[in-house]
């Protein structure tokens, strides 16, 4: 299925329930930063169809095999638009109920999803899990060491000489292997895990590239996820969280944004669960597709 977005289009999959309808509930799946429709989405979509609710994944604007130009654009503003045009597509799209749809967003797509959802009403239904706010993620000392206006001056300079030299410049999201995250002093269970998802045959995928243009990070920066969402984003509120804390955040996130929305229905924490394991393990997809499969039929009820 291809979505269009203006001069290019996007790529994606609407996986559909084996039972036949001619309107369909459905969820628009918002992926983690760097991945691409067959991995993390792949795995929720395809569950959440097989508890009969249509799902469409797709691959982000400048990413994988959606067009656009430059590759490798992480822009959260334009990842929060991809959901409104998949949006106008499924409108479109016989089967589906235009009045039903819903969207999923994972990590970071988490904060993409409540972010769009403030201001595109057509989502009736809005779930997280491991819900990440990137703007806050990249103001970090983790990210921003001397604080993020010394960061801004450094991508401002970077910029510069990047387009005196007439190339871009492009980061790694990770280590591309566990012995250069050693060789960099980087240890820590959640960076490892990530890089045994993304960077091996258990989770990798070709089109999923491991980087970012570097002048994305300029945009993180100033990007809030959650802004207005107390007084913009109205509708029904899942959030689910990995119970095992770690560096990304990700527990923090999910818990500020349920304390944040006007409308929260339900909180789950996937006890043992670390935020890398939310992407694959099936012990810990399957409670959180069954909890969210619940609160989609709930909020996205048949008329």
């Amino acid at each position: 299925m291809s979505i269009p977005r203006g001069p290019f289009d996007l790529a994606a999959v609407l996986h559909l329930p084996d039972e036949e309808s001619d309107a369909y509930p459905v969820v628009v799946l918002s992926t983690p930063g760097s991945s691409v429709k067959e991995q993390i989405g792949a795995n929720y979509a395809s569950r959440l169809a097989a508890r009969g609710i249509a799902a469409l994944v797709f691959d982000p604007a400048y990413q994988g095999a959606s067009g656009g130009e430059p590759r490798d654009l992480e822009d959260p503003y334009r990842r929060g638009e991809d959901i409104s045009y998949a949006i106008d597509a499924l409108t479109l799209e016989p089967g589906v109920d235009a009045d039903r749809i819903g969207v999923l967003g994972i990590c970071a797509g988490g904060g993409y999803a409540v972010h769009t959802a403030r201001t595109d009403h057509r989502i009736r239904a809005v779930g997280t899990v491991v819900a990440g706010n990137m703007g806050e993620s990249w103001r970090s000392p983790a990210f921003a060491p001397d604080g993020p206006a010394a960061a801004l001056d450094a991508l401002a300079a970077a910029r510069t000489e990047e387009v005196r030299a007439g190339k871009e410049t492009r980061l790694n999201w990770l280590p591309d292997t566990l012995e250069d995250a050693a060789a960099a002093g980087i240890t820590d269970i959640d960076n490892t895990q990530a890089i045994t998802y993304y960077r091996t045959p258990r989770g990798g995928h070709p089109g999923s590239t491991n980087r970012r243009l570097a002048r994305s990070d300029a945009l993180l920066l100033g990007y809030d996820a959650f802004h207005l969402v107390d007084q913009l984003m109205t509708q029904p509120l899942q959030v689910i969280v990995a119970g095992r804390k770690g560096v990304t955040g990700s527990y923090e996130a999910g818990m500020k944004l349920w304390e944040l929305a006007p409308n929260p229905v339900d909180l789950m924490v996937v006890e043992g669960a670390g935020h890398y394991e939310m992407y694959d393990v099936p012990e810990y997809v399957d409670q959180a597709v069954d909890r969210l499969a619940d609160f989609y039929r709930e909020y996205l009820p048949a008329r």
